[in-house]
């Protein structure tokens, strides 16, 4: 069967209350499709595997706690105010922040440490999460969803960030799209006010050939017209980057078809990239899980001058020692 791409002069001509402006997660699959593809990812001789089965452990525990948690929707009040003022209407950056949040998070550790196959560092870093106070916890939330760097820790955040995910997924999952606002602002959720991870053009029923944004944190996906960049909302200046072909052997189609599947979008107007993926090339392709597994184009895109529009959730770099 051939797939139709649908092109961005074609989707501007076309009636926008056509397009599914919004896709929302899918409580009952959303991280078990990411830890899955995550597997498939590690095994796939990535050099990062073993840290990706780590993370696809976490994604697997991250929809068991989802399945029997369920985070209070805030007030029919705060949701209109922030309709009002075009706003996201569930902020994910808040001084109300449920702290269940942190129930979720040592639940999370829980499963990590049945799941077993711990290193010995892994096993310290859990020991230090369970000792860290409300107030720590919380500072080191906001940090990551600010991306105030200098205070993130990179070995703690991806958990942190997991447990984040749990609550404001489990949210976005039971909003109403009909609730939800037109921002102004592009590339932030309307959701949770996050940013995303990567897009991908899906294949299928009402979002065939439409490429959408995946939040890091509550995984809703906006639609975003093709050859437009996700960050500045820019028209000029795009261009596409691919991993070379390497030296496998022929045969070699499993990988050919990964690299196939990713690319870079860069915008030389903000000089940031965010990956894009197709579906119609690996339809198991999972934005989250792919972003993470494919550093070899984030170091292509680094020596291209680009920056990242933003880090991946569960991969945080070192901040240099000032002292």
């Amino acid at each position: 069967m051939v797939q139709r791409i649908i092109e961005a002069a074609e989707i501007e001509s076309l009636d926008p209350s056509a397009i599914p402006r919004l896709r929302m997660p899918e409580r009952a699959t959303v991280f078990a499709s990411r830890a899955a593809r995550l597997l498939q990812l590690a095994e796939a001789s990535s050099p990062i595997g073993g840290y990706l089965r780590l993370m696809s452990a976490l994604a697997d525990t991250q929809q068991r706690v989802l399945s029997q948690f369920q985070a209070p929707m805030p007030a029919r009040e705060s949701i209109e105010l922030n309709q009002r003022h075009s706003m996201p209407i569930i902020p994910a950056l808040t001084d109300h922040r449920d702290p269940a949040w942190r129930d979720v998070l040592f639940m999370l550790l829980g499963g990590i440490e049945a799941a077993g196959a711990l290193t010995p560092a892994l096993v310290q870093l859990v020991a230090r999460l369970r000792t860290l106070d409300a107030a720590t916890l919380d500072n080191q939330a906001d940090a990551i969803l600010t991306l105030r760097f200098v205070e993130i820790d990179p070995a703690a955040a991806p958990f942190v960030a997991a447990a984040l995910q749990v609550v404001w997924t489990d949210l976005a999952s039971r909003v109403n799209t009909r609730d939800v606002p037109y921002l102004d602002a592009p590339g932030v959720c309307p959701v949770c006010g996050s940013v995303p991870v990567a897009s991908i053009v899906r294949v299928g029923g009402p979002y065939e050939g439409y490429r959408y944004a995946q939040c890091g944190l509550c995984a809703t996906e906006l639609h975003v017209v093709r050859a437009k960049c996700t960050n500045c909302d820019s028209t000029k200046g795009i261009a596409y980057h691919a991993m070379g072909t390497g030296d496998e052997s022929e045969d070699d189609k499993a990988a050919h078809a990964r690299r196939a599947a990713i690319k870079a979008e860069s915008c030389d107007e903000c000089g940031t990239y965010r990956k894009i993926g197709y579906q119609d090339k690996a339809f198991d392709f999972e934005p989250y899980a792919d972003d993470l597994a494919s550093l070899t184009l984030d170091l292509l895109m680094g020596d291209a001058g680009y920056r990242r529009a933003a880090p991946h959730p569960w991969l945080w770099p070192e901040q240099p020692d000032e002292s």
